[in-house]
């Protein structure tokens, strides 16, 4: 059963992408911002990650690296709406610092599930 880990701060939008995962028989554990997520990250129990990018007390730009470097194989999803700027920026350092996918806010729960899957499928 693949395993999720969620970042997001935005309490409605990750209980949303973590409903979703659990009716599609994922682990999913959550966080609701950089700081937490890295304490609580365990390699050896997240197949796929999914963060946002702009959150209070540790970004997602932050996360990305420090995952990165706990487990190089990591897939990780990296969502923005980018803040004033808009979220190209942002995404395409995510993707530079080693996001697999990146996605702009708002999205559609449906292509995020693509992108997970297909993802995961890569894997297998």
């Amino acid at each position: 059963m693949p395993r999720v880990l969620i970042i997001e701060d935005e309490a409605e939008l990750r209980e949303m992408i973590k409903t979703t995962l659990i009716r599609r028989k994922y682990t999913v554990m959550e966080a609701s911002n950089g700081k937490e997520a890295l304490l609580h990250f365990k390699p050896s129990m997240t197949d796929l990650v999914v963060t946002d990018l702009i959150m209070p007390e540790e970004d997602g730009l932050k996360v990305i690296i420090k995952l990165k470097e706990l487990k190089p194989s990591l897939k990780i999803i990296a969502v923005s709406g980018g803040g004033k700027a808009g979220p190209g920026g942002y995404l395409n350092l995510a993707k530079a610092l080693g996001a697999h996918t990146v996605i702009s806010k708002p999205f559609s729960i449906n292509d995020l599930i693509v992108k997970i899957e297909e993802l995961l499928d890569k894997e297998q």
